[in-house]
């Protein structure tokens, strides 16, 4: 009789055990993470306490970058449906979801490559097509740093390539690597937002950085730059 007793405890404990191992996995997902926060009621587009009156919007663009930006679209394309004109988003290789309105294109990491800088390339042409009637909703998470792409004039694939492999083995921390991908990027340290102008855009984050700060993680496209170039500079002086 103890046995018996041992035996289904033993179960009820396994079943419990998967059971909160199924709830945090979809805690977890970025599907979710975007269907908890954006609610779409009467023709409002509601993100979190913010409230956007969609009949004073023309159109909708969804573009983003991150290893978990194929997801976060999917969820868009379920709560928005048609009233998505279009968009991109850059992923991992392998990390998909079945986009329908949105395109995906699978871009390198942890090093950048040519389908990456491609794709961003196409997503500033789009933004130079958007007005003020519009709205950008930019979807970021983790690895954007190296999918979303775009070195400076002077700096080529190949040398951003080079350099991020370089920042990579050097032992850097996230701040200092990402401090400097932003001062040879033309859409990181916030130029993407710059771009952008006048549409108003609409930043949702799945965050891998500790802290949370908006400028450090995936180098902070739509988010203000408070680092220096000399800071870069001090920072390359002590990789090497």
């Amino acid at each position: 009789m103890t046995q018996m007793r041992s035996m289904g405890t033993v179960k009820s404990l396994r079943k419990d055990a998967l059971s909160i191992l199924r709830f945090s996995i979809k805690a977890c997902d970025p599907f979710y993470a975007i269907r908890r926060c954006i609610k779409l009621k009467q023709k409002k587009l509601g993100v979190n306490q913010f409230l956007y009156e969609l009949k004073r919007i023309n159109r909708i663009f969804i573009i983003g970058a991150g290893k978990a930006s194929a997801r976060m679209a999917f969820a868009l394309e379920e709560i928005l449906g048609e009233k998505i004109s279009s968009g991109i988003v850059i992923t991992k290789e392998g990390y998909l979801a079945p986009l329908k309105r949105i395109e995906l294109v699978e871009g390198g990491h942890p090093l950048p490559d040519r389908y990456g800088w491609q794709a961003t390339r196409r997503i500033v042409k789009l933004l130079s097509r958007t007005n003020g009637n519009d709205l950008i909703i930019f979807l970021l998470s983790g690895g954007g740093s190296s999918l979303l792409v775009s070195p400076v004039s002077g700096i080529s694939l190949k040398d951003k390539i080079k350099l991020t492999d370089q920042l990579l083995r050097c032992g850097a921390n996230i701040k200092e690597i990402n401090a400097i991908r932003k001062h040879i990027s033309q859409v990181k340290g916030g130029r993407l937002a710059q771009l952008a102008q006048p549409s108003p855009v609409l930043t949702l984050i799945l965050s891998d950085v500790i802290g949370d700060r908006l400028d450090s993680i995936a180098s902070g496209p739509t988010a203000p730059d408070r680092t220096t170039f000399s800071e870069c500079l001090r920072s390359f002086i002590n990789m090497n």
